[in-house]
């Protein structure tokens, strides 16, 4: 948690008091800002009040009451119900409601219309890491850089701060980015602990195995984003894709030995096979990527 000054702590409005959006006032709180919060369910804000929050009847009255306002909603859907009354002129809007790019940048634009200042933000963060020295929780950013530079202090009381760009679809896209690679990661963990399900493995003995070997693995995106940079996708290849595609029957066949559905895997195999039989089996992986642009 960032230490702020007198002086900085600002007042500012949260719309949404559930889960993430409890947190994140807690955190303020605690930071010594004064903290307005409103919540379609008023239990839910009410129960922020015997901690030192002000609670507003209203999404209206809350944004009144501060200049800087953050939204942590259900959906982009609820930010505009939500903010349909209210005056935003002159207010400093920060979105940390899950979205997508194409919503981040229809949103900038709704509050410019509307005379306000607007960021949009992508959490890295689960409730509990919020407000917690040391989680290695963070926020993307983007849209104002004027509105992030002016807040900076404010915004990273919760947790770390990373502006990504003036785009306000930006931090919405690398929050996509990385929770897809990470459910790409959670289905070959998925498909892993299913081989060893059938034998005398414990999962427990095998899980450090799997975080070692991953970990290790997870460093081939340095090599990937150079060769995405260069075009040149025969760069530094270790084992090339024909290699891999051979390679890659074994795996079915044990997933099948194991009675195992390979269906977690067979889609990503199925596009190496794909940009082998177009001529690049002298390649990395990292060629399958241009087959995936729609």
């Amino acid at each position: 948690m960032t230490d702020t000054t007198t002086a900085a702590r600002i007042p500012l409005t949260v719309l949404g008091a559930g889960a993430m959006g409890a947190a994140l006032v807690r955190a303020w709180l605690a930071a010594g800002h004064p903290v307005t919060v409103w919540n379609r369910t008023p239990a839910r804000a009410d129960a922020l009040a015997t901690e030192g929050a002000t609670v507003a009847a209203s999404a209206a009255e809350a944004v009144a009451a501060s200049r800087l306002v953050i939204a942590c909603l259900l959906d982009d859907a609820s930010v505009g119900e939500a903010l349909g009354g209210a005056d935003l002129t002159g207010r400093d809007l920060v979105n940390l409601t899950t979205g997508t790019p194409a919503e981040g940048r229809a949103r900038a634009a709704w509050a410019a219309e509307r005379g306000a200042r607007f960021l949009d933000g992508g959490v890295m963060a689960v409730p509990p890491m919020i407000g917690a020295p040391g989680s290695g929780g963070y926020v993307f950013y983007s849209g104002s850089a004027e509105l992030f530079d002016e807040h900076r202090g404010a915004l990273a009381v919760p947790a770390g701060t990373r502006f990504v760009g003036t785009d306000p679809g930006f931090a919405a896209l690398h929050d996509v980015a990385l929770l897809s690679a990470m459910y790409g990661m959670f289905a070959g963990m998925a498909h892993a602990f299913a081989l060893i399900g059938p034998e005398d493995i414990a999962p427990k003995d095998f899980a450090p195995l799997l975080v070692s070997w991953l970990g290790a693995m997870s460093g081939s995106a340095h090599k990937a984003a150079d060769q995405l940079t260069s075009g040149d996708y025969g760069k530094d290849v270790v084992s090339n894709l024909a290699m891999q595609v051979a390679g890659s029957a074994t795996l079915l066949r044990t997933a099948e030995e194991q009675g195992v559905s390979p269906e977690l895997l067979t889609p990503y195999l199925a596009l190496m096979e794909r940009r082998v039989a177009e001529g690049h089996g002298a390649e990395d992986t990292t060629g399958v990527v241009e087959l995936l642009a729609l």
